[in-house]
């Protein structure tokens, strides 16, 4: 049985990807924060059309900012978290410079009550989508709870889960660890089906990694919260493969801490305040490299 700490979880094999990059994938696994289009009734306060479409064109020039750190390699997959619908991932894909990329979406509405889901981007030039389904998370009684999905995709070179953990605002300690419990039972279904290599990567919603000894980087962590910088995003391997994890900086995805000092990362919304940026969360990369 594999003991699971993750929330983004790849199993990978060789086939399906270009000659060049053989023996590797490059992810992405990134909470975009709120990302809802400006017609939903359950957007933020304040988002208008001008405000959404100048977010999809942060998140698409992140993707590429991030491809010139990797010799212009795009990323093979994109796990998101906090995305409201397909309708928003269309528009990211159909009216940014990503249209030129290829992508493909898998998403599917999930009972969460905010109305936030996981999906996922890919590209067919690199992996094959045989078959996806969202997993719902159960209480004891077998009765979903209202929350985020676990998103299944499965390809014919790797199959992948993306999870968005419980917050930890109003004690959501009991759902997280079902929602980890989940993780680990589909980690190991998977497992035992033959796949031998795993990542395991996502939103846990709790500092799992701490940031300790880390004081010397600008960025230590993935969310700062109070004017603590804490690593709730992060990835776990198993089987044959080594992982390089970078949190991927920009000035454009940051801002000076005025009340903490330092910086931290640029949110869309403060409260009902607009305040230009993309997310409260910075993305993780991670060049997988299958042995």
């Amino acid at each position: 049985m594999i003991t699971l700490l993750a929330t983004f979880c790849v199993v990978t094999s060789a086939a399906g990807r270009s000659r060049e990059n053989a023996d590797s994938l490059l992810l992405v696994f990134w909470n975009v924060e709120n990302f809802f289009s400006h017609r939903s009734p359950g957007k933020p306060q304040g988002l208008n059309y001008k405000r959404f479409t100048a977010k999809c064109a942060g998140i698409s020039k992140t993707i590429f900012k991030l491809a010139e750190t990797k010799g212009g390699r795009l990323p093979d997959i994109i796990g998101l978290a906090e995305v409201e619908s397909d309708t928003v991932l269309w528009r990211l894909l159909d009216n940014t410079l990503l249209r030129k990329a290829g992508y493909r979406i898998v998403h599917y509405d999930s009972p969460d009550p905010r109305g936030i889901d996981c999906a996922l981007l890919y590209r067919p030039q690199s992996v094959k989508l045989l078959r996806s389904a969202p997993k719902h998370l159960r209480d004891s009684s077998g009765s979903i709870l209202a929350t985020r999905d676990i998103l299944l995709a499965e390809f014919d070179s790797l199959s992948v889960l993306v999870n968005h953990h419980p917050s930890q605002i109003g004690g959501k300690s009991e759902k997280r660890k079902i929602a980890m419990a989940k993780m680990t039972e589909l980690v190991d279904s998977l497992a035992a089906e033959g796949h031998e290599r795993i990542l395991c990567a996502g939103d846990f919603n709790e500092d799992l990694w701490a940031t300790e000894g880390k004081k010397g980087l600008i960025f230590p962590g993935t969310i700062k919260y109070n004017g603590k910088w804490e690593k709730i995003d992060g990835h776990f391997a198993f089987g044959s493969l080594e992982v390089k994890e970078e949190i991927f900086t920009d000035p454009m995805l940051w801002e000076k801490d005025k009340i903490f000092g330092g910086l931290k990362p640029r949110r869309s919304f403060i409260g009902p305040r607009y305040n230009g940026g993309i997310s409260d969360h910075l993305p993780l990369v991670l060049t997988v490299r299958l042995l």
